[in-house]
């Protein structure tokens, strides 16, 4: 069966039903500002791109720290990027990046680089942790916001609101609305994460705060503001609402992430909150690389992963070294859980680590079953939990393939891809170690669907312009489907027997919903096109960050990154538009 966390969980209906089921959205892609996603004085559906950044210089491995294992595709103990901070690009990426030092040695020799690519906070030791407990927080603070604008030219606070989205709305087309952020921010803004759809309000997640919008006005319904930052999203709830993510010890920008917050999506209210204890002498973490799945919240960092009890924040079970492979990032949904773990050579201690894929318990953390890639492979992204079906890149080939897996951990299909993907959705040079990062890939039983364009020099490209459908029992490429000129397409969800996918704004036109038949493929034909007075807003969510999601009938984008308001400035932060 298809992964029903990973792609399209049952809806919920209007107000929360009993035992309530959510959308997934792909927000756990934490990645750096990017062109376009930033306020600009003036017209706020005119912002124009800043100039591309030159890549960043090229690092050898890092000196050995317990456990003695070189850098690979995931961070090692103490290597943590430090959540919501520029990442190292790949070249030709237009990202800034940046690298979290681990030891006073690494951090002396290597700050005047990494302030080079970008700056950061360089913390070896963080606040000292007490015995664990779950406890019910009191965090909570529901408020009101008059910060959307339902484009009947009445936005809120007048200047760049005053514009009206749905100006000249044509029979047919859906309304739009769009609320901008009006929370006072860092210099740098803050990563969003989310969007999940609850019932009648959808959720998102951005520096400290949680907030629902109505589904079908925009207008804020309530807010959690959190007492410290955020430092870990997972990319989906579990079935029942419920949210778990990782919270900063403290206010300070060099704080260590070291607790567990629950928060009930359907009711707008802070459960429990848990410390999550060290496993050992180098457990210390900027962020928490999180997935929730079978009643579990999983949790990775510094090369190890314990679990907690989505219900109540009791610890399950913790996790260090196994057969001399080191867990680096957890992954997973629709009850199963996969740990991606390092695995270095004890006779080459500055070599690449081969990696490793585990299906695990769960409720326990045990080993179901493994499969090693060979060296120079690195594990870039699960595209489905059920059926497995994952992205690995080989960096010095510069080829990527991708994995179709039998419930067993067989290999059920492998073949090195021949079309381009964007970085993002094969993990080339991203480093985040977010295995459910990409945006537009949908998996059903049998087949992948992913937004493709024409490969580059390098393994990540810039354009998505056809929807690629890959035969998971095969490996081969079934159809191609191209976007419309000038255009930028990515696959939403399956639904009767179609794939919908979402236009980009571009070429004149306002952006669509469009249906490709997923037998054959052919050109997307529009079910659901939105005003042509919404296109400028759609333009200015930049491709490379943004978070999408198809549910209940309407479409949900997300910019990646949101800035501070000013009087003449605005930064889009969620959209939408449906039936």
């Amino acid at each position: 069966m298809p992964d029903p966390d990973g792609q399209r969980a049952a809806e919920w209906a209007a107000g929360p039903p009993p035992s309530p089921a959510v959308q997934p959205g792909y927000g756990s892609d934490y990645q750096a500002p990017a062109p376009g996603s930033g306020p600009v004085p003036g017209n706020p559906y005119a912002q124009p791109l800043p100039l591309p950044q030159p890549p960043p210089p090229q690092y050898g491995p890092l000196p050995t720290y317990p456990p003695p294992s070189p850098v690979g595709p995931y961070a090692h103990p103490g290597q943590q990027r430090g959540f919501g901070v520029p990442l190292p690009p790949p070249p030709g990426e237009r990202t800034k990046g940046a690298f979290r030092g681990r030891t006073a040695v690494l951090i002396a020799a290597l700050v005047a680089a990494l302030l080079v690519i970008g700056g950061g906070v360089y913390a070896v030791t963080g606040p000292g942790r007490g015995k664990p407990s779950a406890k019910e927080s009191d965090a909570a603070t529901p408020s009101g916001s008059p910060s959307v604008d339902q484009g009947d030219g009445k936005g809120a606070g007048g200047g760049p609101d005053e514009y009206d989205l749905n100006a000249g709305i044509k029979p047919g087309e859906a309304p739009v609305w769009l609320s901008s952020n009006r929370t006072e921010l860092p210099g740098s803004g803050a990563s969003q994460y989310g969007p999940w759809r609850v019932g009648d309000v959808v959720v998102k997640v951005m520096f400290k705060e949680i907030t629902a919008h109505g589904v079908g006005d925009g207008r804020e319904k309530w807010k959690i503001t959190l007492e410290s930052g955020l430092c870990g999203v997972p990319r989906a709830p579990s079935a029942d609402g419920k949210l778990v993510v990782g919270v900063k010890a403290s206010d300070s920008e060099s704080a260590h992430c070291t607790h567990l917050q629950q928060i009930d999506l359907a009711t707008g209210k802070a459960g429990w909150k848990t410390e999550v204890p060290q496993e050992n002498s180098y457990d210390s973490a900027f962020e928490f690389n999180l997935v929730m799945t079978g009643g579990t919240v999983a949790v990775a960092r510094s090369a190890v992963v314990s679990g907690f009890s989505v219900t109540d924040g009791r610890k399950l079970y913790g996790t260090s070294k196994t057969g001399g492979c080191y867990p680096a990032a957890v992954g997973g949904g629709g009850g199963r859980l996969f740990n991606v773990r390092n695995c270095p050579d004890p006779n080459d201690a500055t070599g690449k680590p081969q990696v490793m894929i585990e299906e695990a318990d769960p409720a326990t953390g045990a080993p179901k079953w493994n499969y090693l890639y060979d060296k120079g492979w690195n594990l870039g992204r699960i595209y489905s939990a059920d059926p497995l079906a994952v992205a690995a890149y080989h960096s010095d080939r510069k080829v990527w393939n991708i994995t179709a897996f039998t419930p067993d951990g067989k290999v059920r299909s492998q073949t090195e891809s021949k079309f381009g993907v964007q970085s993002r959705c094969n993990g080339w040079g991203d480093g985040s170690g977010d295995l459910h990062g990409c945006v537009g890939a949908v998996v059903d039983a049998d087949t992948l669907y992913i937004a493709a364009g024409k490969p580059g020099k390098n393994l990540g490209i810039d354009t998505t312009d056809e929807v690629v459908a890959v035969d998971l029992g095969t490996g081969a490429e079934k159809w191609h489907a191209a976007a419309p000129k000038n255009r930028a397409m990515w696959p939403l969800a399956v639904e009767d027997g179609k794939l919908l996918v979402y236009i980009q704004s571009g070429a004149g036109a306002a952006g669509a919903i469009a249906a490709v038949p997923v037998a054959g493929g052919g050109d997307p034909q529009v079910v659901l096109a939105s005003p042509d007075a919404a296109k400028g807003a759609e333009s200015v969510f930049y491709p490379s960050l943004v978070r999408m999601v198809w549910a209940g009938g309407r479409f949900f984008l997300l910019n990646g990154r949101v800035y501070s308001p000013k009087p003449t400035e605005v930064s889009h932060a969620i959209l939408s538009f449906g039936r």
